[in-house]
Formats: C-alpha cells, sequence, structure tokens
C-alpha cells in the first residue's frame, strides 16, 4: 500500500477496526474510507454494491461482525450466522465486482475444533467439532475464509485471511450481557470496587486457558500482512502464551485493586478448554507482538476508567 493509496476499513469503530485505522493513521497513510452501520448497513447487498461503485477502494480491511460472549453467541445464534454471513458475502463479492487490488479478511479464533490438538496450528481447520455455543458464528467465519480462497483460485483476487486470538484494547465492549471475559472481568471487579461489594462472580470453573493480544499488537499486524503477505493459508495471530481464566481474574484483580473474593459460578458454562494460538507461520513471516499482557490490561483498565469518569485511586 502506498501512503495516499484509497483505504475502505468495514468495521472501523469495533476494537480491531479502530486498532487498524489507528496504526494506519501513525504509518502516515492519508487517504482513508469509512462509513457507520448507520450509513452503510453491510447487510444490504445494494447498498454496498453502491458504495463499492461509488468509491472503488483499493485496498479492504473487512474487520466487521457481529460479535459478542458465551450468552451471546448461544442466545442469538440465527443472527450470529445471518448476519455475520451477510457483512463478508457483500464485501468480498464487491471487492472482486470492483477489482479491489487486496482485501483482508479478519476471522475468530473460534474457527477451530473444540478439541483440536494444542497450540492451534492453520491445518487444523475442518478437522472435528466446533464448540457448540459460538457454532453459527464460526460456520460464519470459516465460510469466510473459504470465500477468500475461493476467489482467489478461481479469479486470481489477492483476497487474505487471519484469524486473531482473544483481543482486547481501546473501544471493548463492556455491557455484560454480551462482553467478552476480559472486558466483563474489568468490569465486575471495577463495580465491585466501587461499590465495596464483597465478592465478584465468575462464570464457571475458571480452568479454561485462554491467549490474549492487545488490539494495537493486532493493528500492526495486519497493517504488515497486508504489505507484505499474498499468499493463500491463511494466518493466525496471537502472542503464543495463556494462561488460566481463573489467573486472569487474579490479574485484573491486582490491577484493578479489589480485595475482596472470587466466587464460581458453576452452573454457567467453561466454553472451549484451550485456545492458544501456534504463531510459528507468522512469526517465519517477520512479525511478533510486542505488548505484554499486564502491562496492556493496566493501559486498559486506565482508560476505562477515564470514560467511566472515574477518579484514580
Amino acid at each position: 500500500m502506498d501512503l495516499n493509496s484509497k483505504i475502505y476499513i468495514a468495521g472501523h469503530r469495533g476494537m480491531v477496526g479502530s486498532a487498524i485505522m489507528r496504526n494506519l493513521e501513525k504509518k502516515g497513510f492519508t487517504n482513508i474510507i469509512t462509513r457507520t452501520s448507520a450509513e452503510l448497513d453491510l447487510r444490504d447487498s445494494h447498498s454496498v454494491n453502491a458504495f463499492f461503485c461509488e468509491e472503488k477502494p483499493e485496498y479492504v480491511f473487512l474487520a466487521a461482525a457481529k460479535v459478542g460472549g458465551i450468552q451471546a453467541n448461544n442466545i442469538y445464534r440465527a443472527d450470529f450466522i445471518y448476519e455475520n454471513l451477510m457483512i463478508q458475502n457483500n464485501v468480498i463479492h464487491n471487492s472482486y465486482l470492483s477489482a479491489v487490488k487486496k482485501l483482508m479478511f479478519l476471522g475468530s479464533s473460534c474457527i477451530y475444533p473444540k478439541l483440536a490438538p494444542q497450540p492451534l496450528k492453520e491445518e487444523s481447520l475442518l478437522t472435528g467439532l466446533l464448540e457448540e455455543t459460538n457454532e453459527p458464528y464460526a460456520i460464519a467465519k470459516i465460510a469466510g475464509i473459504k470465500m477468500c480462497e475461493s476467489y482467489k483460485r478461481q479469479y486470481g483476487c489477492n483476497f487474505i485471511s487471519v484469524m486473531p486470538t482473544n483481543m482486547y484494547g481501546p473501544n471493548d465492549n463492556y455491557n455484560l450481557n454480551n462482553s467478552h471475559v476480559l472486558p466483563a472481568l474489568i468490569r465486575k471487579f471495577h463495580d465491585a470496587k466501587e461499590n465495596n461489594l464483597p465478592f465478584v462472580e465468575m462464570w464457571g470453573t475458571g480452568k479454561p486457558m485462554r491467549e490474549f493480544l492487545h488490539a494495537d499488537d493486532l493493528g500492526d499486524a495486519c497493517v504488515y500482512l497486508m504489505n507484505t503477505y499474498d499468499g493463500e493459508k491463511f494466518v493466525n495471530i496471537g502472542s503464543g502464551t495463556d494462561l488460566t481464566i481463573k489467573d486472569l481474574a487474579l490479574l485484573v484483580q491486582k490491577i484493578v485493586g479489589y480485595v475482596g473474593e472470587i466466587k464460581h459460578d458453576l452452573s454457567k458454562p467453561d466454553g472451549t478448554p484451550r485456545k492458544l494460538m501456534d504463531v510459528s507461520f507468522l512469526h517465519s513471516l517477520g512479525w511478533k507482538h510486542k505488548i505484554e499482557l499486564e502491562g496492556g490490561i493496566t493501559i486498559v483498565y486506565d482508560d476505562f476508567k477515564k470514560k467511566e469518569g472515574v477518579k484514580a485511586w
């Protein structure tokens, strides 16, 4: 990409899309196109077609998606598969029709089989059953990967896919009804400290293991790969290290400064036992993460407090 290349970021207000946008702006890219969901409904094929005909972007980052945690994925199963399929079908197909130079599709680590060998290698895709709670979302993301692969094979499109691990960072969702585990823990410990609550309740046993990557690291990896990688194989993006949800909770508790108890609600599901990405392929392409977890959460929590209007303790 040249600094004046016309770049469209689908989902620029989300955690991932905004991180890509910050990284591009930091690197001096000046011709970035965005549309809010109110301005352009990516589920509407006619609107997306009109947008691509009018704007003719050269590069596309497809970071728009309907996302949520275990509860949201499990309850709104039809919404998750329908809306994600419509978004990616419209953007990928119109990128082909408009002769976009390159497109990057962003998936999710939930595409892998529930019991795939750890760490998760790209080659494990479609080798087993998915985690039941987020199967509709995962199937949509797998379809996106295969769509990019198929358009590359049939039409020669330079469409690539990347699979980020669990993300955290600016513009995360802290709503306990549909947030992911890390922002949910930040919200719970923060509220417990603010209200002097005696305990914080965690879903499940705390035994599942998860890997986390700061959104700014992901944004940097995406821009790097957009500039350097043209392969058909999709690329895992992660830190390559993980910890238990319980250890994550203890780390968040320490950063927030909450002194109460942690209780486990064992009636709630644990989700996938472990999701650690094998990032050896990414490393071989010349990129590694820079922001370690404790420092990253500390930065995120400081930002959270500013937005909540809380004075530093």
